[in-house]
């Protein structure tokens, strides 16, 4: 499984949606394509939520995130991650 980074940003539609249920259904979106959450947090500044993810391959993450867009009206960047105990092993 790899690493990715899901950065979320609300539409003033999408957070009148914002619920513990909704939250829930997301979480069964990511666990269903395979995905296991490390954490979710709301941010403030460009980006309204940041969830750490592990997905099987960068074709369920696509699919996660667009799926969560249709289902939420969040919008999100998502974007591979590494540690940066592994990043420094490939930079050397």
């Amino acid at each position: 499984m790899a690493m990715y980074v899901m950065l979320g940003r609300y539409t003033a539609e999408a957070l009148k949606g914002a619920s513990a249920e909704r939250t829930k259904k997301a979480l069964g979106v990511i666990e269903g394509a395979g995905g296991k959450v490390h954490s979710m947090h709301a941010l403030l500044g460009p980006y309204d939520l940041v969830f750490i993810v592990d997905f099987p391959n960068g074709a369920q993450a696509i699919k996660v995130s667009a799926q969560l867009m249709k289902m939420t009206g969040v919008g999100f960047t998502t974007s591979p991650a590494v540690s940066v105990e592994e990043f420094d092993k490939l930079v050397v």
